[in-house]
């Protein structure tokens, strides 16, 4: 059936949350953080604990990854003809692109080589800008034209030499992932070497025993929010409003209808149909909806001429 997004029309956020549980047996590894280990929390009520099993900043590139088919090294299939960067070495050998790298059009391979394509383009761009207020239209409207899936993930250009490193857009698609009711499982184990028990473990010798720790949980939960009231103040026109929208719910739905092993030990599978919190009336469509959905609409923005022609943008890494 065509896919219907009229309920969001006038909606400033739209909410979806999924159960989700640990696929084999109950406990489960979550996101740990330099010098802190696990977010361990109290709950709000007080009774018991929480922890973050996957934060912002791991679910925005998540949903990023996705989007992406490794084996071809371009988009799935249903993306075909959105604008990106692909940033290739001296002899044409992809490195990396705008898609996978944590600071998208920021990356240094894009804008810190010798290669000044796409920062020239910035700067010309942009130029108006070097002076009073940023204007996020235009910016919207420049990375929309170079890399339009930025304007979902959120990009910071911070270079100086760019508006004076003022050139923001806020994430507007967001999720986590957190569990409540939880309780620590400690466990370990032992690296055994049967040939020198005692040997030097400082060069990998010698038996050497670890501390492991994973939690079980009550509950697991996948949170996802779509500022509705941004993409629209992006004043890039309706079409484009339905493009993003459509991307947003696709990277959202491919992202809980696939593999979410998170981590080795942290393996988990949708524990019912996720649900739409905000606005009431609305449901996530399946995924073959939203396949179906997207290349018309990436081709419809493409002939209003807002996006790159040809889309991909190739840059040449030179250190």
């Amino acid at each position: 059936m065509p896919l219907d997004l009229s309920p969001l029309a006038t909606a400033p956020r739209l909410l979806i949350e999924a159960d989700l549980k640990p696929l084999q047996g109950t406990r489960f590894q979550p996101t740990g953080f330099p010098n802190l280990g696990h977010a361990v929390y109290p709950a709000p009520d007080g009774n018991g604990q929480m922890i973050l099993v996957e934060s912002a900043q791991s679910m925005a590139n998540r949903l990023e990854e996705v989007c992406w088919d490794e084996a071809a090294d371009d988009w799935q299939a249903p993306l075909g003809g959105l604008p990106l960067v692909k940033v290739v070495d001296e002899n044409g050998v992809p490195l990396t692109n705008s898609v996978l790298e944590a600071h998208r059009l920021n990356s240094p391979y894009i804008l810190e080589g010798k290669d000044r394509t796409v920062f020239d383009l910035l700067k010309a761009e942009l130029a108006a800008m070097e002076q009073g207020r940023v204007d996020l239209r235009k910016l919207a409207r420049v990375v929309l034209k170079l890399d339009t899936s930025a304007l979902l993930h959120g990009l910071f250009l911070a270079k100086k030499d760019l508006a004076g490193g003022r050139l923001r857009l806020p994430r507007a698609l967001s999720a986590f992932i957190e569990a409540g009711d939880v309780r620590e499982a400690t466990s370990g184990g032992v690296k055994n070497d049967s040939v020198s028990p005692s040997g030097d473990t400082a060069k990998g010798f010698g038996n050497v025993p670890f501390a492991r720790d994973e939690w079980v949980a009550g509950r697991i939960v996948a949170y996802f929010n779509l500022d509705l009231h941004q993409i629209r103040g992006f004043g890039l026109g309706a079409t484009v409003e339905t493009l993003l929208v459509a991307l947003a719910l696709y990277k959202v739905r491919r992202f809980l209808d696939g593999s979410l092993r998170l981590r080795t030990a942290c393996d988990l599978g949708l524990a019912g149909e996720p649900r739409v919190t905000l606005p009431g009336g609305f449901a996530l469509p399946p995924l073959a909806e939203l396949e179906a959905a997207l290349p018309n609409l990436i081709q419809a923005v493409g002939k209003e001429g807002l996006l790159n022609q040809p889309p991909a943008l190739t840059v040449i890494w030179r250190k």
